[in-house]
């Protein structure tokens, strides 16, 4: 165990059940939003390491909950996850990193690691 606590905001149970398994199986704590308000709420609440953010949430932007979890927690770094493709460029200006969905390469969580 690494010990460290990653947060998925995810909106689709099928990616967020993948994402949870693929962290807990190499050793990360997760705890899992459904919504942005949901994730910002466990932010505020529980010690986190790393957030792994859908852009397209119900409740908000994905660049929303990310401006509100950094005026939060600063230190905490936020990767978007999503399969936005071509606007993913532009999309990195307000996160520290991406992952595409269904897309894992070696070292995709090291951005996490404190």
């Amino acid at each position: 165990m690494n010990n460290v606590r990653v947060l998925c905001v995810e909106n689709r149970k099928e990616y967020l059940d993948a994402l949870k398994y693929m962290l807990e199986t190499t050793g990360y704590e997760v705890l899992s939003a459904t919504t942005g308000s949901q994730g910002l709420s466990i932010l505020m609440k529980q010690p986190i390491h790393g957030v792994l953010l859908e852009y397209d949430l119900p409740d908000a932007t994905g660049s929303a909950v990310r401006a509100e979890m950094k005026r939060i927690k600063p230190e905490v770094p936020v990767l978007l996850f999503t399969g936005l493709g071509s606007q993913t460029p532009f999309l990195l200006r307000f996160f520290d990193s991406y992952l595409r969905n269904a897309e894992r390469q070696e070292g995709t969580f090291q951005d996490l690691d404190a």
